[in-house]
């Protein structure tokens, strides 16, 4: 640890994720200023933190950290047993936690809102063998395909249930570079819309083509389970980790049916999310760095 430094990161893939070591997030008191400076500018570098051995942090403990990295959006069931309204309490029993939970397929969070969640803090107070979570960085998920798949993905907008149009291909607002935005879970997506053929991304307009979900959410399916075991991880949760994902920046599914008892935060902040360049309609109808 460099002087000054309030923790260092152990990178757990060169490109992708780290572990953070001999650091305690316990205590009464908020997040030291400096603290919350670094784990921001850490989730933009690694996407996901992973800050081990943390105990049995409270519901409380995990809300006020939640809270320093943005507002709180607590849109879930609350379980009887979730130690605060604002903690989503995932199980393999349904006495303990909801079951089930993030086994449709790759996603990411929130798809079902105008502007999904920024960031995601998961709490493992206790873990089951198989229990694993599946994270595939989505810059790099991008970066892989052939240019015919990359071109077509330009054009894909998912349609929620909600009546919502997210695009499948677009700015991160923080990183700044290329993510993509998702679900492959069949109740979650309603259809998916396709640009018409303009040579500037800024003139295109939907076409009027709409293709069925499965077509695209099959594809994405097929292609992010080849790629996991490339650029991504399989995640084998321990007991007191205390984990930060980018949503933003991240896919990710669980591996099997068996769920470790995980205490899940949700965080979306406009102030924190857009950055000066990046308004909330950039996010929302935005496009891939270099595309004009």
């Amino acid at each position: 640890m460099g002087p000054g430094e309030p923790y260092t990161c152990t990178p757990i893939l060169p490109h992708f994720a780290a572990e953070v070591h001999g650091f305690s997030l316990a205590g009464k008191d908020p997040l030291p200023a400096d603290v919350v400076a670094r784990i921001k500018d850490d989730m933009k570098k690694y996407r996901v933190l992973v800050f081990k051995d943390q105990g049995r942090l409270s519901g409380e403990r995990q809300v006020q950290i939640s809270q320093q990295l943005g507002t709180i959006e607590s849109t879930f069931y609350k379980h009887p047993k979730s130690p605060h309204p604002d903690i989503f309490r995932v199980s393999n029993d349904e006495t303990e936690g909801c079951v089930g939970v993030g086994r449709t397929g790759w996603h990411i969070d929130g798809t079902f809102q105008t502007r999904p969640f920024k960031y995601q803090t998961m709490h493992f107070h206790s873990v089951c063998e198989g229990g694993e979570t599946w994270f595939v960085p989505l810059k790099e998920f991008y970066e892989m395909q052939d240019e015919e798949t990359r071109d077509r993905w330009d054009r894909y907008w998912m349609v929620t249930r909600e009546g919502l149009a997210h695009p499948l291909v677009y700015r991160h607002p923080v990183r700044e570079d290329t993510s993509m935005m998702f679900h492959c879970g069949p109740p979650f997506c309603a259809a998916w819309a396709v640009d018409d053929d303009a040579e500037r991304s800024s003139e295109r307009k939907v076409s009027g083509r709409m293709i069925a979900p499965h077509v695209v959410q099959d594809e994405l399916t097929r292609r992010l389970d080849e790629a996991v075991d490339r650029i991504g991880i399989k995640m084998s949760w321990e007991e007191g980790d205390f984990a930060i994902n980018d949503n933003l920046g991240n896919c990710s599914k669980l591996a099997l049916w068996n769920q470790s008892l995980c205490l899940q935060g949700h965080a979306e902040s406009q102030e924190e999310s857009w950055t000066e360049d990046t308004s909330p309609d950039d996010h929302r109808w935005g496009r891939r760095p270099g595309q004009v």
